[in-house]
């Protein structure tokens, strides 16, 4: 109310608004109500006793309507929590049996593994001498370019 009165002082020309601080000019007798910010009286009368229990139990009533609200949404959240935390732990199991599966199909692959080594290190073994046997025919076979080339030079004399 009272920035109200200043808004509507400030909004008046000079000469109604009054003296200032630095006029020596003297005070009108006569000002509005509105004009000191002073709340009139029948403005400043107080409710009556039951207009404030009315207000105080309406009050109490949006309040609690309100924390009614706020207590169903946490919960609401809760619930939602506790779902989630529920499905995270199927969607865990799910994975835990998986690895396992993985885990029992890793051990068996290293025992197939297992047994075929000694095949494998006879291929192994086969292969070194099959190389050694390739290299033995090229050796073979530039000897007998060799002899054949003597035979030729041989025969030609």
């Amino acid at each position: 109310m009272a920035a109200a009165a200043a808004e509507q002082r400030a909004e008046r020309p000079r000469e109604e608004a009054g003296p200032g601080p630095g006029d020596s000019q003297e005070e009108p007798a006569a000002r509005r109500p509105d004009d000191l910010g002073v709340e009139t009286a029948e403005e400043a009368t107080e409710p009556s006793e039951p207009d404030i229990n009315e207000l105080c139990k309406d009050m109490f009533t949006k309040m609690s309507a309100y924390l009614q609200g706020e207590l169903t949404a946490t919960c609401e959240d809760y619930k939602l929590l506790e779902n989630m935390n529920k499905l995270t732990g199927l969607k865990y199991l799910e994975m835990k049996e998986i690895a396992v599966n993985i885990n029992r199909n890793l051990k068996d692959l290293n025992q197939k593994y297992a047994s075929l080594q000694p095949y494998l290190d006879q291929i192994n073994q086969i292969e070194e001498q099959v190389t050694a046997l390739e290299q033995a025919a090229y050796r073979l076979d530039a000897y007998s370019k060799k002899l054949e080339a003597k035979f030729k030079k041989l025969e030609k004399r």
